[in-house]
Order: structure tokens, then sequence, then C-alpha cells
């Protein structure tokens, strides 16, 4: 009998003295502590000697308080977006007035080109070489088809 208690004895530091949930789910047992990588809340059971190395979870404490807690604080917030809010307006404005100036000074060198071509005087324009060419009737046609495209756009 002696022996039997000394054999459970023995024994007992060899039974497994952890048991944990893997990643997939899996219940493991081992006398060894388990991988660094298992959260402490899948820690079914550990070693009398305790888990080294492993912290509880702390518990997970409201990163800001809720909204509406302090009225001077939520007026402040509120002030602040609206004023973000007029800013953005005043620049989509300020771009808006921007680009009906430029549409209209671009209508307005269309329309004097448009008479230019219309006139039928000789017109010079300068190539991709650097080259002085005159206008024939075919250029002619083309600048005028493409003037007209520019006038269609930017004079409504």
């Amino acid at each position: 009998m002696l022996a039997a208690v000394l054999g459970m004895l023995v024994a007992l530091p060899a039974s497994a003295q952890w048991k944990w949930r893997d990643k997939n789910g899996v219940v493991q047992y081992s006398d060894l502590p388990p991988p660094p990588g298992i959260p402490a809340k899948d820690v079914l059971q550990q070693s009398s000697m305790g888990r080294q190395g492993v912290t509880p979870a702390a518990p997970v404490v409201a990163a800001s308080q809720p909204k509406g807690t302090d009225p001077e604080l939520e007026a402040k917030r509120n002030k602040a977006e609206q004023e973000k809010s007029e800013k953005a307006k005043s620049e989509e404005r300020a771009q808006a007035e921007r680009l009906a100036a430029a549409k209209a000074e671009n209508c307005t060198r269309a329309r004097g080109h448009m008479r230019s071509l219309e006139d039928g005087l000789r017109l010079v324009r300068t190539n991709a070489k650097g080259e002085r060419e005159v206008l024939d009737d075919k250029g002619r046609a083309e600048e005028m088809a493409r003037t007209r495209e520019i006038i269609a756009n930017d004079c409504k």
C-alpha cells in the first residue's frame, strides 16, 4: 500500500498541470505552460506554480465619457463643427466663383477668336516646331469647330 501511495505522489507532478483552449478552440493538456499567444481567458487550468509571464486580461474601460455629459464641452464641440461646416461652404463658394470667372473669361476669348475666324482675315499660328504657318480653309474650319465647342461649353 505504501508503494501505491508513493507511486501516486511521484506521478502527480508528471500529470497534466495546464489546460487551455488553443486558437482553433481545441482544449489542450500539458505539463508546460501554453504558448505566449494564448490569452489568459483561454487558460482553463494552470499549474499550482502559476503561469509565468502572463497577466490576466485587464477590464476594458470606455475611452471617453458618453456625449452629453458636459453641456459646456458639448456647446464647444457644436460650435467647432458649425465653424468647420461654414468654412467648407465658404471654400466651395469661392471655388465656384473662381470657376465661373474662368469660364466667363474663356467664353470672352473664344467669342473674340470666333469673330476673327468668321471675318476671313488671314490667321497665322505657331506649330509644334515653332514655325509660323498660315491657316488654310481646312485649318480654319477645324479651328471654328473647336471654338464653337468651347463656346457651347463655357458660354451658357
